[in-house]
């Protein structure tokens, strides 16, 4: 018995269309909307949210995709052919972060925009795409766990299309792409209702909290996921990765409060015309 869902939702020409590439599209598409009207509201231009996702897309892809072969480097030495087939996967998203990330800096420093502000506007965005990007995983079959009981799938109250998809060779999985997907979205929500209150963030800290709050959440979810990218054979390179930003987010928040004294964070509603 295998997982049910087809990850092809259908052909073109005779060329499958992904579930996978569907859904992360979809992430993007609506973090760009959101980024864009937020960043009208801190007086930026919307143009510079469209602008940056012009160059951080096709870059963030290269970056999450070198990091995914750099830590498989032993099977795709042997297949070098399939470096480039990302059509089934294979794209870890701290590789995309790191890759956007330099975007970011390089684009707001052209563009003489605070680079700490804009990152403010897009991190909120960016973890919610996350949380629906994960859905791209479930519907390939990836980004799953250890073997489970179905009874214990039974008892999160999952609807049955998501418990007989993590039927997954033969046994039951650990759905961690939910878990990390349910982690995102309640982060985007925590997010957007802190940010709603005045003076509540400094410029800066919405992009720190969006760090320590992912990182927090997938240090512990990395370690329930079979298919972890590991270092030297020894350790879950995402794990560690996540347990240094959590440090580090936190520290530099908090050097930031005491010695930098940014700016508080300011949003304006819009008007409403007569």
């Amino acid at each position: 018995m295998i997982a049910e869902i087809n990850p092809t939702a259908f052909e073109v020409f005779g060329i499958g269309i992904q579930w996978y590439a569907i859904i992360i599209v979809t992430g993007i598409i609506i973090a760009g909307w959101l980024a864009s009207r937020e960043a009208v509201r801190v007086g930026m231009k919307s143009d510079d949210v469209i602008d940056l996702l012009l160059w951080a897309l096709p870059i963030s892809i290269i970056g999450a995709r070198a990091y995914y072969v750099i830590f498989e480097w032993e099977y795709y030495a042997q297949h070098p052919s399939q470096i480039l087939a990302i059509r089934n996967g294979g794209l870890a998203i701290y590789g995309g972060l790191i890759a956007g990330g330099l975007v970011v800096y390089f684009f707001t420093q052209h563009r003489f925009i605070s680079t700490w502000k804009f990152l403010d506007v897009a991190t909120p965005s960016v973890i919610l795409a996350q949380a629906i990007g994960r859905w791209g995983n479930f519907m390939n079959h990836e980004a799953y766990g250890g073997v489970t009981t179905e009874g214990f799938l039974h008892s999160l109250h999952l609807p049955k299309f998501i418990i007989d998809n993590m039927y997954i060779d033969g046994a039951y999985r650990q759905p961690t792409f939910l878990y990390e997907s349910s982690w995102n979205l309640l982060g985007f929500i925590v997010i957007i209702l802190l940010r709603r209150k005045p003076n509540f963030f400094r410029e800066g800290e919405i992009a720190l909290t969006y760090v320590i709050w992912y990182s927090f959440g997938r240090f512990f979810i990395e370690q329930m996921r079979t298919d972890s990218l590991f270092a030297f054979g020894l350790f879950r390179v995402s794990a560690v990765l996540s347990g240094i930003l959590f440090i580090g987010a936190i520290a530099l928040l908090v050097y930031r409060r005491l010695k930098v004294h940014p700016p508080v964070y300011q949003r304006t509603q819009k008007v409403k015309k007569d």
